[in-house]
């Protein structure tokens, strides 16, 4: 079903990173100080105090001004419109990267796959998060430095899950290494810049290689020709192809480098087990239809959950929740958002977006 979620939408425009963050800045107003009072509730919440926030959000400006300033001029623009701290937006936008120094925090989130449809690439995946954080985030639109991208992102935060005008497609899952720490870019930063500046897997590739990295995620890119799942850590950069045209990603390591140092605890056996029932699935049927792809995504009684439902009973912080599912078509260069689980894909409206043109 396409048509019109109350789901807040962005539109960004700017010609510098100033300008954008001043642009985002002004939509969010005082709604993001309330954003970022949920967030630092989440922090505390897993074992993050504030001194650790700050010194994170501190090391995370120092980093991107000797890399990339031009960054921290839009953290700060985005600050200055809402009335918030430059290490408050900042701690946002490396939330990756603050949530890396608890010692408890266990992600339950995402499941992505990529598959060949018809001759085309596409990618569906489900963002699961805490559920007392669904308030805050939102759909957007951003142009006027590099190309012009949509996706999804969450309150203040410069991108998560996208495709731009080029026909790049982003998805994003985040992977836990035992040595992540803040200082390098921002994992939700970098996903800005490599939609902004990239127009095909192996530019996006190539950029992030030369990234000051210095936490863990992976992308998984997808343009016309081809899809990677690209591993991202501390200990360097790995590249993760799929095979029958499909690749398949959760929340673990699958270089044989990486995986012996990653924070096995927190992420196991539930990545591994929805990796491989994903994996299965793609090797019995591949998905012949963009309907079938989104099925994919639908586990039943018994089998490994690919979707979250909150158990409101657990403490804040071990509440996750399904909050949304995406599908890119890069060479359409376009996204679809559902604010819910795959499963109620044929129930709820899909919000639409076209990296070509604007959204009416």
């Amino acid at each position: 079903m396409i048509g019109s979620p109350q789901r807040p939408h962005l539109v960004i425009t700017g010609a510098s990173r100033t300008a954008l963050g001043e642009s985002r800045g002004r939509q969010l107003g005082e709604k993001l100080l309330v954003a970022y009072e949920a967030y630092s509730e989440l922090f505390r919440g897993v074992g993050v105090s504030e001194e650790a926030e700050r010194e994170a959000a501190a090391r995370t400006v120092e980093g991107l001004l000797a890399w990339r300033p031009e960054l921290v001029d839009e953290l700060a623009a985005i600050a200055t419109a809402t009335g918030l701290t430059l290490l408050q937006v900042a701690a946002l936008n490396a939330r990756t990267e603050v949530l890396s120094g608890s010692p408890t925090f266990a992600a339950r989130e995402c499941s992505t796959v990529a598959a060949t449809i018809g001759g085309r690439q596409y990618g569906a995946q489900t963002w699961d998060w805490h559920v007392e954080l669904a308030d805050f985030w939102h759909t957007q639109e951003v142009s006027g430095v590099g190309y012009r991208y949509v996706g999804l992102t969450e309150s203040g935060i410069v991108s998560k899950i996208g495709v731009n005008s080029a026909g790049l497609a982003l998805h994003f899952n985040i992977l836990g290494h035992g040595d992540d720490r803040a200082g390098g870019v921002p994992m939700h930063m970098l996903s800005a810049l490599v939609l902004a500046e990239c127009a095909s897997v192996d530019e996006a590739v190539a950029l992030v290689r030369e990234a000051p990295v210095t936490s863990s995620s992976a992308f998984t890119l997808i343009d016309s020709a081809r899809s990677v799942s690209l591993e991202m850590s501390p200990r360097g950069v790995r590249e993760i192809h799929g095979g029958a045209g499909s690749v398949v990603r959760t929340n673990h390591f699958i270089d044989a480098g990486l995986v012996t140092e990653q924070k096995h605890a927190l992420y196991e056996p539930d990545s591994s087990e929805r990796f491989d029932l994903l994996t299965q699935r793609l090797a019995d049927r591949a998905p012949a239809s963009r309907e079938q792809l989104i099925d994919a995504l639908v586990s039943g009684p018994g089998e490994p959950p690919l979707c979250c439902v909150p158990d409101m009973s657990r403490p804040f912080g071990e509440r996750w929740a399904t909050l949304s599912t995406v599908v890119t078509d890069p060479e359409r260069r376009s996204i679809m958002v559902l604010d819910g689980m795959p499963s109620e894909a044929d129930d709820k409206p899909w919000r639409v977006l076209d990296a070509r043109s604007e959204t009416v």
